[in-house]
């Protein structure tokens, strides 16, 4: 028996990946007897910070690591590219039928057993997995910190959403970057500034005032979640070479590339819900109103829910891990998700998949699965359990992988030939695994 705790992406990617096996599986989750400050629906992997899993392209880090997934029998991929909604080169996803779909598929698997509750205490005795995430709970936050000698914590921050009826279209339009063929045209709402408008919302910005957070100075801030006010603070043209970059649009309105923009990306299936790409935020909730309502397209905008921040705890992974999640000092104890510091939905969930696999093969009594450092996930795993004196979070990037033993120059084409050698090598891995343990996904 294994137990897995926390039904998120990557607490459902380890409890799927078991019972695949064959191997019974209980799996712990507190909602909806308790909510976190940023949760706030019953279902199972709910997407809090945005409803982007990033790039579909196999030669993106982002889209390698989804490939890689979903050959090793991922459960959120193919959800996901069920639960699309139109963003560009993206994959963004309706996050409630995301959820529900996720939910739906752990509940009817007969070798999962829920069970709702709070877990406060590190369960002794099998196999475990904890995959809670960066919002672990007082109580087994401290356990799990009383094992580990202490934890490290940072501040993690979410973007605003807007109806999409209240967005002025006479201000905005919609395009994608550079129109390209592959990502469809209009995927996002564009909310065009001169430089003028540009600058005094960029004044408004820097001095709004920000909700109090303890020792938020003394705290790491993840650099892919920076709230827009703090990298504003950065200099006067941060924001505009950063999420308001206006490159690859040009404004019908007046023939010209806007001197910044604010996209706006579909939140849900039906498209009446928008969120402000890059756009996370601290700001009160009456500063956000004043100060996103500077921006031309959105000086009506109706807000359904107000950027936030909340607390993001992860390890110490590399001296308490090794590269199969396996905590070094209690093998039978595996983590799994952000809490590692794997950063990112995909690569919470990807943690999950390697938990799973190497929670069944310990059972199984054999040795654990690592892949090779040249995939993706496998370059993830090694950041885990690499010894770093300053130890932070890591998304996928082709920064992580090995070189090729022959530079290519052009970026495009060493990114596709870094994809297509993960690939393979994966694919090796696959080949060698005993039939009994190899993963399948049944929606391949």
């Amino acid at each position: 028996m294994v137990t897995v705790i926390g039904a998120g992406l990557a607490g459902c990617e380890a409890a799927y990946t078991v019972a695949q096996q064959g191997i019974p599986v209980t799996l712990w989750e507190m909602k909806p007897e308790k909510y976190t400050p940023a949760h706030r629906h019953s279902g199972f992997a709910e997407l809090v910070c945005s409803n982007s899993l990033k790039a579909r392209r196999v030669e993106s880090a982002a889209g390698l690591l989804k490939e890689e997934m979903r050959r090793l029998g991922s459960l959120c991929v193919p959800v996901a590219y069920g639960c699309a909604v139109p963003a560009g080169g993206a994959l963004a996803v309706d996050r409630e039928l995301f959820s529900s779909e996720v939910t739906r598929r752990i509940q009817e698997h007969p070798l999962i057993t829920i069970k709702q509750g709070e877990v406060t205490s590190i369960p002794e005795e099998g196999v475990v997995i904890i995959a809670t995430g960066p919002l672990t709970s007082e109580p087994l936050a401290k356990a799990i910190a009383d094992l580990c000698g202490g934890g490290l914590s940072f501040y993690d921050a979410a973007a605003p959403i807007v109806t999409a009826d209240s967005v002025d279209m006479n201000s905005a339009f919609r395009a994608s970057r550079y129109d390209r063929e592959e990502s469809g045209e209009g995927d996002y709402i564009n909310c065009p500034l001169n430089k003028e408008e540009y600058e005094a919302f960029h004044a408004a910005l820097v001095t709004a005032e920000t909700a109090p957070l303890h020792e938020f100075d003394k705290l790491h801030v993840y650099e892919g979640c920076m709230p827009i006010e703090v990298l504003a603070k950065r200099g006067s043209d941060s924001i505009r070479f950063g999420p308001m970059k206006p490159v690859g649009l040009r404004d019908p309105h007046t023939g010209h590339r806007p001197w910044a923009v604010v996209q706006l990306r579909a939140e849900n299936a039906e498209g009446t819900l928008y969120n402000l790409v890059g756009f996370q935020t601290n700001l009160k909730f009456p500063e956000q109103k004043r100060v996103f309502g500077m921006i031309p397209a959105l000086k009506n905008a109706e807000f359904m829910r107000y950027g936030v921040m909340h607390r993001n705890t992860f390890l110490n992974a590399p001296e308490l891990l090794d590269s199969a999640f396996r905590m070094k000092s209690r093998p039978t104890l595996l983590f799994a998700g952000q809490m590692t510091g794997v950063e990112g939905y995909m690569e919470s969930a990807a943690a999950g998949i390697l938990a799973g696999i190497n929670a069944c093969r310990m059972v199984r009594g054999q040795e654990p699965l690592i892949l090779p450092r040249d995939t993706m996930m496998g370059a993830l795993a090694a950041h885990v359990s690499t010894p770093n004196a300053d130890y932070q979070p890591m998304g996928a990037n082709f920064g992580i992988l090995p070189g090729l033993e022959t530079h290519i120059r052009d970026k495009k084409m060493r990114y596709a030939a870094l994809a297509q050698r993960a690939l393979d090598s994966l694919d090796r891995v696959i080949a060698d695994m005993p039939e009994t343990i190899r993963i399948e996904s049944e929606d391949k």
